[in-house]
């Protein structure tokens, strides 16, 4: 069957189309993607003003209509932090299905994690055995880990690479001081979360998951042989902060010239970085492999087990 997996987010709104069934991966067919960077739009007091709403419908109609020329027979379409926590979410969702006919489900952070976990263990097998999961995306960073396909911890926390770009790096490129000030913040966000991971085995492997730490492990990561599924990417936690600072020093529109830097994550990948390598200090991983799957796949899996 084909399906249409649509991805409202902090920074994108992305559609990916998709053939699908039972025992077999999907097999991405087409894709649409609007660049919001909704964190932007977001009031003092909590709300996403008329300008973002306004982009929101125009992105998910948009979505909508794509989808509707791929002659799809589901639609999948989810909502993450920035919906989930603006204080007038609960309106523009009702708004987004009177206008668009699109009716969003709103993930929790905690099902974001349990998702994209679910995702990256049918990518890497039980063979894996236990796993330790992050996934950074606009509003928060997701860690689980586990040795089933159900993570025995899923975390969100407050810490995506649009949020913490809003709330610390406000210059372009950032000041010394925002960087640092960051990465304290991380650290102590970070450090209150180990202690939820701390009676579970060793991991056998960790493992990054979003287009933020894909975009980072092509930059400064490597890559090994994936034996049945081409290579694999693999960050170092010693590559990422030497290249960190470098990328804190280039204004936003000159990143993109980088390797795996694109346009839609150029603003925010240095919150990102930064947050990763915190992350990475915080459960001491000197390195991570990097996953093709994540949420939406998650989404996909989910969907077809229960067709089951």
């Amino acid at each position: 069957m084909r399906l249409g997996v649509l991805d409202v987010g902090s920074n994108t709104v992305h559609l990916l189309v998709v053939d699908a069934h039972t025992g077999a991966p999907p097999l991405p067919m087409a894709s649409d993607k609007a660049v919001l960077r909704l964190m932007r739009y977001i009031t003092p007091d909590g709300a996403i003003n008329d300008e973002g709403v306004a982009a929101v419908l125009t992105s998910v109609q948009n979505a909508a209509d794509f989808a509707s020329r791929h002659n799809i027979d589901e639609l999948l379409p989810f909502a993450t932090s920035a919906l989930r926590e603006a204080t007038n979410g609960p309106e523009l969702l009702e708004r987004v299905e009177r206008e668009t006919g699109v009716a969003l489900q709103v993930l929790s952070g905690e099902d974001e994690a349990r998702l994209t976990f679910l995702a990256v263990r049918r990518w890497y097998g039980w063979s894996a055995e236990n796993i330790l999961l992050f996934d950074i995306g606009g509003g928060s960073l997701e860690i689980a880990a586990g040795a089933n396909e159900i993570p025995e911890v899923a975390l969100s926390l407050p810490l995506g690479a649009g949020r913490t770009t809003i709330g610390f790096l406000h210059h372009d490129p950032p000041l010394p001081d925002e960087v640092n000030a960051l990465r304290v913040h991380a650290a102590s966000v970070l450090k209150d979360a180990v202690g939820a991971f701390a009676a579970l085995p060793a991991p056998h492997h960790i493992v990054g998951s979003s287009k933020a730490i894909r975009s980072l492990a092509r930059l400064a990561g490597s890559t090994s042989d994936g034996v049945g599924s081409g290579d694999r990417l693999r960050l170092g936690r010693a590559q990422l902060n030497d290249w960190v600072p470098r990328l804190a020093r280039i204004p936003a529109d000159a990143r993109p010239a980088l390797p795996g830097i694109t346009a839609d994550r150029t603003f925010q990948i240095v919150a990102g970085g930064i947050v990763l390598g915190e992350a990475m200090a915080a459960f001491k991983a000197d390195e991570l492999e990097v996953s093709p799957w994540a949420l939406r796949e998650g989404i996909i899996l989910r969907y077809l087990d229960r067709l089951t």
